[in-house]
């Protein structure tokens, strides 16, 4: 941008795709944020529908909102030409179903400009629009807050779920170090990548237990039935794998966490997919941890993490794993519906229950 021109200190991308249910709430949570100092650039894969006409009719009242209309090639290729334009020294990001608490961006960019961070994280608030019902996450630990860190000093900073929308970036940090979404075309998960490369080479890392954004619970789907999203999680793993050999710097801190996510990941996309993908999924898993067992990078640390036993059918006994899956998935399954009537969630920040979906207990501590 030219020498001369006032950057807005945030730029807050919303990547909209068909969600004109949701699209109002989460404009109207940024257009009235308390920082005023934004620009807000709304992009989507150039559908005339609803999305588009709601984006234009905020525009016309709101000359900080610019509109990316145009087909981009699916969720990361959007992203990517949204970051390319962001003028803001940081970038933050609120998916459409979403929406965020108003003081959100003034609160993170003060924190920003106190500490000089790349990223700036908080925490969030599960939010179900059917009953207007929320409840914090707890994902910042006490332990962290308003600390600043980075995964020299505590590598399992890497193991935080890809919250992209959780934080804002330093505009500088992202170009400098070329991070970007894959462009997948078709693709899920492409936050998984995004979020550890940022992690992964920030130097200063500011966390905040506070919960600004509000993610939506009813927008979610229960499993994967195509076949090219079933793999969507291994293109972002391979991208892990191949970033972390072109940055030796970090490798003794980055790998066993990676592997350790991954192996997780995979787990969880196992109890998502559709059941007829299930043993074809279990067989690439297999061979890509036989891969890193060979080359020696599964290590105690790994097992700390990992159960062992578990880990060895996998590689050696895939018949046994997939026993052990299908009475994972059924114990997830009984939990999910009684996680509908009734939950007790505790963690290191606070108590939740909640009956019939309504939070009836919160305690922080």
């Amino acid at each position: 941008m030219p020498e001369n021109e006032i950057r807005p200190k945030v730029s807050v991308v919303i990547p909209s795709y068909k969600m004109e249910k949701y699209l109002s709430k989460c404009l109207d949570s940024v257009v009235n944020q308390t920082l005023k100092d934004i620009e807000i650039i709304v992009v989507d894969e150039g559908d005339m529908d609803e999305s588009r006409a709601i984006t234009d009719l905020y525009k016309e009242k709101d000359p900080r909102i610019v509109g990316l209309h145009a087909k981009h090639g699916g969720y990361g290729a959007s992203m990517n030409a949204a970051f390319d334009i962001a003028k803001g020294e940081y970038i933050g990001i609120v998916e459409a179903d979403d929406f965020a608490d108003v003081n959100m961006f003034e609160d993170l960019y003060k924190i920003a400009d106190k500490t000089g961070a790349d990223i700036v994280k908080s925490d969030y608030n599960f939010y179900a629009h059917k009953t207007s019902q929320s409840r914090k996450v707890g994902m910042i630990s006490k332990a962290r807050n308003n600390k600043v860190l980075n995964i020299k000093q505590d590598s399992t900073i890497l193991r935080m779920r890809p919250t992209i929308w959780t934080a804002i970036y330093k505009n500088e940090f992202l170009k400098e170090n070329n991070i970007k979404f894959l462009t997948t075309k078709g693709g899920s998960y492409q936050d998984t990548s995004f979020a550890f490369k940022t992690l992964a080479l920030a130097q200063k890392i500011a966390f905040t237990t506070k919960s600004y954004l509000y993610y939506n619970t009813d927008n979610e789907n229960s499993s994967v039935k195509s076949k090219g999203k079933v793999y969507a999680i291994c293109d972002e793993f391979a991208e892990l794998t191949n970033f972390i050999n072109e940055h030796s710097e970090i490798k003794q801190y980055a790998n066993t966490e990676k592997l350790i996510k991954q192996y997780n990941a995979y787990i969880w996309n196992i109890i998502r997919i559709d059941e007829n993908y299930r043993e074809e999924f279990v067989s690439r898993f297999a061979n890509e941890f036989k891969e890193f067992y060979k080359n020696g990078e599964i290590t105690e640390d790994f097992y700390k993490n990992v159960n062992k036993k578990d880990f060895n059918f996998l590689i050696n006994d895939k018949k046994r794993f997939m026993e052990k899956m299908k009475k994972k998935i059924k114990r997830h399954e009984l939990h999910e519906k009684r996680n509908k009537k009734f939950s007790i969630r505790i963690n290191t920040t606070r108590i939740s229950i909640v009956l019939f979906g309504k939070q009836v207990l919160h305690l922080e501590y």
